[in-house]
């Protein structure tokens, strides 16, 4: 690799680090076969990670950090002085073939600033999707940003060869996105979202090859004043209005040079992680927006605890329950309980009463969940009501005398 594409590889790698949304999972098996090169897996490939805990084994780019748009929240904003640069299509296929043939990546995730015009721009990023199927049989992982500005042919056209594709919503609300993004439109985003969010059922339904691992978005946490639960809602409407498969957060990070309408100081990254713990338990434990708010206040998650046990000590007189006789969806709110020990109880307890020391084989959480389950021979009594029960749950383990 010559100095100058290794320049350029530095500058526009480090200007992708601020998207979360670099995971590969619900891509299909798929091999390059004798004449093709690459390969991918529906366990998903981000299995590497930076120091700041981000997933590095997607090689993950802008094809350029030149963009007209000038976003208060971006470092790569029109107004900020950073070292720019670009890749031709060229570079970044030979990029991605020679990194994979070195075993350094799996896939490729590739966005982009806008440059000339959104057309031009969404044309560059599909044409290297387009070269690494077409012209080199690439069989790996790729995610391609959408611009949603552009053609809805050239974004059905990058549907036709990436794995997934993304359109980056960036703030919870259309006021907040008109404030620090003047120039992007939340209803063109979500009108995008719409035309792929379609094309992605009638692929399913033809049993053709369309963003087969289907599409996700990014939100930016801690930007603007909006609370936890505005975040959520905003993120159950996406799911259920458009059927993403994953929404992203990303806590803010202060840039340089920055409007002073942004916050000097990044949120408590406590806070997306506890944002994302909820986004789990709306998609998979049943739990509506309202609930998971309840167990906060303000509209704003405990960042003391996680939101699944929030919500249990806030819903007492729901527990305990039953672990031989609750129904599934009672058992899912169970702290400690995640869905797979909560299948095998149900399963398990067909056969036999379960005893205590059944669940605790059947669930590495016990610790927590004992103060919310009755079992065959176990009853909390008045643990479930102490008042000190949230101090006894997340006490911080002692540590060890050496003498």
């Amino acid at each position: 690799m010559d100095d100058a594409l290794l320049d350029k590889l530095g500058i526009l790698a480090d200007a992708a680090k601020y998207d979360a949304s670099c995971a590969s999972s619900g891509a299909k098996r798929r091999t390059g076969g004798p004449d093709g090169i690459g390969s991918t897996t529906g366990a998903g490939i981000c299995h590497a990670y930076t120091p700041d805990g981000r997933c590095v084994s997607l090689l993950k780019i802008l094809l350029t950090n030149h963009c007209l748009f000038d976003c208060a929240y971006c470092i790569n904003r029109r107004s900020s002085n950073v070292r720019r640069a670009r890749f031709s299509v060229d570079e970044v296929v030979r990029l991605t073939l020679g990194f994979y043939k070195r075993n350094c990546i799996e896939g490729l995730f590739l966005s982009s600033g806008i440059i000339r015009s959104p057309d031009y721009t969404m044309e560059q990023l599909m044409l290297v999707a387009r070269t690494l199927r077409r012209d080199h049989g690439f069989a790996g992982y790729i995610h391609l940003k959408t611009i949603p500005e552009a053609s809805p042919w050239l974004i059905e056209q990058a549907g036709l060869w990436a794995d997934r594709l993304s359109i980056n919503l960036e703030l919870a609300s259309d006021r907040s996105l008109k404030q620090f993004a003047p120039e992007k439109n939340g209803g063109a985003i979500k009108a995008v979202m719409g035309q792929v969010g379609e094309r992605i059922l009638e692929a399913k339904e033809e049993k053709r090859r369309f963003s087969p691992a289907g599409q996700s978005t990014q939100m930016i946490v801690g930007a603007d004043a909006s609370t936890d639960l505005s975040v959520l809602e905003t993120s159950d409407t996406l799911y259920r209005r458009y059927g993403l498969r994953r929404v992203y957060y990303s806590a803010f990070s202060p840039i340089p040079e920055a409007s002073s309408a942004l916050p000097a100081k990044p949120p408590p990254l406590q806070r997306e992680n506890r944002l994302y713990q909820a986004d789990w338990l709306l998609r998979h434990y049943g739990f509506t927006v309202e609930e998971i708010a309840a167990g906060g206040e303000g509209g704003m998650l405990d960042l003391g605890i996680d939101p699944k046990l929030a919500w249990a000590l806030k819903n007492r007189e729901r527990f305990p329950v039953d672990v031989n006789s609750a129904d599934r969806e009672m058992l899912l709110r169970v702290p400690g309980l995640g869905a797979r020990a909560v299948d095998r109880i149900v399963e398990a307890r067909r056969h036999t009463s379960l005893r205590l020391e059944d669940v605790a084989r059947l669930s590495s959480g016990l610790k927590r969940a004992r103060a919310f389950l009755i079992a065959a021979d176990h009853h909390p009594g008045g643990l479930t009501d102490r008042a000190d029960l949230r101090q006894r749950l997340v006490a911080p383990p002692r540590q060890l005398s050496l003498f």
